[in-house]
């Protein structure tokens, strides 16, 4: 993993524009662009200082899966309809260990065309707030 400049350096490391997601986000504290084996990954860490914000929010984008996360994830990924028509799959993992804000962590994954996306989401976010995310995301 390398940290990149901005994104201008994320779109040239994937040899096209980087997908954003259009859907609103919460109040970003600060971001991380960088390269993830095969791709590269923003990262948004948020204001959490409200009582029940999720506090993190990671879009993987490449030509291969971004590769696994250790967690002790709670069951099987399952099947997730994206509004786009898409596929995708969602898991949980609690994260005991971590910081309230940062509990659970889902991670929802899905394809668009040739590219693999990974959203990963720390805190109390709902299904329905990462499928609008996911579905906002232009690849």
């Amino acid at each position: 993993m390398d940290d990149l400049e901005g994104i201008a350096a994320a779109d040239a490391h994937l040899g096209r524009p980087f997908p954003l997601p259009l859907a609103p986000l919460p109040l970003t504290r600060w971001t991380t662009v960088r390269t993830l084996d095969g791709g590269a990954e923003v990262e948004w860490a948020l204001d959490d200082s409200r009582a029940g914000s999720p506090a993190r929010l990671v879009l993987y984008a490449g030509a291969a899966p971004a590769p696994e996360y250790e967690v002790g994830w709670d069951a099987p990924a399952r099947a997730v309809p994206l509004l786009s028509g898409a596929q995708g799959t969602l898991r949980t993992a609690p994260l005991a260990q971590a910081q309230a804000s940062l509990r659970p962590v889902h991670e929802l994954t899905w394809r668009a065309g040739e590219l693999h996306l990974r959203l990963t989401a720390q805190g109390p976010w709902t299904e329905a707030a990462l499928v609008a995310i996911a579905d906002s995301v232009v690849a």
